[in-house]
C-alpha cells in the first residue's frame, strides 16, 4: 500500500473521490483505500496484541465467503468443455455449507464531501476532482465516450501534461454511477491543475471540429468499445454484464449513438460539467509543501491527512 500511494497517487485519489459520492465507491475504499491502508496499520499493532481476536475474525470472514447461499459461477471455455466442467462445479458447490452464512446488510455510507489532500512524502502530485453528472440531470448517450476521450487526448493532454509538465492528465466517466472524474499523474502543479479542470467547460464550448476531426474521434472510441479480448477478459466483461444488468440491446444503442455523435453533442456536455465544476469533490494526494502553499492560496481549501 505504501509504495501504490507513492506511485499510483492517481488511483488512491479516484478510490477516494467515489467512496465521498457513492456507496460502491466508499466499499472500494474500504478495501483498497486510505481507510483499508489505515486498518492494516491498526492490524499489524494488533497481531501480537490481541491475536485471538484477529484469528476469530478470520474465521468469521471465512465463513462469510466460503458458502453457496449467493454464490455466482462465471465459466468461460468453448461449449464441449463447459458440458464437462458442469458436473465438476456442482460438486465444489456440493462441498460448500449451504445456510446463510450472515446478515445481509444494505450500506449506505460515504465519505463526506470536502476537499481533502492525502499527504506522503513525494516531489510530485497526484490531482484529482470529481462530480455526478447524472445529480445534474445528465441521461446517458454513447456520446459520452467519445467526448470524455477527445478531452483526455486533447485539452489534459495539452495543458496538464504538454505544458504543465505532469507525466499524464485524463479523465473518466462510469456510465454507471453517473462520476465524471478528472486525475494527473506525478503533476508537479496542484491549483493549476484543478484550473485546467474547471476550464473543460469552455474547451467544449469553444470547440471547432471538422468532419475528419469528429471521425477520427469516433473511430478511436468505436476501437476502444470493440477492442480485441482474450477468453478470459470475454468472460469477465459478460459477468460485469450480468451483474449490472446491461443487455445487448443497450450495447447496441450506445454503439449506434457513438457513431451518431455530432459536435452539438460535446457543447451540450458542457452544462452538465459545470456540475463537477462548481460542485465537484477534489482529493491530491500531494507534498506537505504544495498543500501548505494551496492553503494559503485559497485558505483552507483543503482538509489534510498526513498518512505516511
Amino acid at each position: 500500500m505504501e509504495s501504490r500511494l507513492r506511485g499510483s497517487g492517481h488511483g488512491i485519489a479516484a478510490v477516494r473521490m467515489d467512496a465521498k459520492l457513492n456507496v460502491a465507491g466508499w466499499i472500494s475504499e474500504q478495501t483498497g483505500g486510505i481507510s483499508y491502508f489505515n486498518f492494516l496499520q491498526d492490524l499489524e499493532k494488533r497481531v501480537d496484541e490481541n491475536w485471538d481476536e484477529i484469528s476469530s475474525s478470520l474465521q468469521e470472514i471465512r465463513g462469510s465467503i466460503f458458502s453457496r447461499e449467493g454464490c455466482l459461477v462465471n465459466l468461460t471455455a468453448d461449449e464441449a468443455n463447459l458440458d464437462r466442467s458442469t458436473k465438476f462445479v456442482a460438486n465444489f458447490l456440493d462441498l460448500l455449507p449451504t445456510s446463510a452464512s450472515c446478515e445481509t446488510v444494505s450500506w449506505r455510507e460515504q465519505l463526506p464531501q470536502v476537499n481533502e489532500a492525502i499527504v506522503i512524502p513525494t516531489q510530485v502530485n497526484y490531482v484529482g476532482k470529481a462530480g455526478n453528472v447524472y445529480e445534474a440531470g445528465y441521461e446517458l448517450h454513447g456520446s459520452a465516450y467519445v467526448i470524455s476521450k477527445h478531452i483526455g487526448n486533447t485539452w489534459l493532454w495539452d495543458r496538464v501534461r504538454v505544458s504543465g509538465g505532469a507525466y499524464g492528465g485524463f479523465c473518466d466517466f462510469d456510465t454507471h454511477s453517473g462520476v465524471f472524474s478528472y486525475l494527473s499523474y506525478r503533476d508537479p502543479n496542484l491549483l493549476k491543475t484543478l484550473e485546467v479542470y474547471d476550464g473543460t467547460t469552455n474547451f467544449l464550448r469553444e470547440l471547432e471540429l471538422d468532419s475528419d476531426a469528429l471521425t477520427k474521434a469516433i473511430i478511436g472510441t468505436i476501437g476502444d468499445v470493440d477492442a480485441y479480448q482474450l477468453p478470459d477478459a470475454k468472460g469477465y466483461s459478460s459477468l460485469l454484464r450480468h451483474l449490472l444488468g446491461i443487455t445487448d440491446e443497450e450495447r447496441e444503442r450506445r454503439r449506434e449513438e457513438i457513431l451518431s455523435t455530432s459536435l452539438k453533442d460535446f457543447k451540450d456536455f458542457a452544462d452538465f460539467l459545470e456540475a463537477v465544476k462548481k460542485k465537484g469533490v477534489v482529493v491530491a494526494v500531494a507534498s506537505a509543501e504544495d498543500v501548505a502553499v494551496a492553503n494559503e492560496e485559497k485558505s483552507g481549501f483543503f482538509d489534510v491527512k498526513n498518512v505516511l
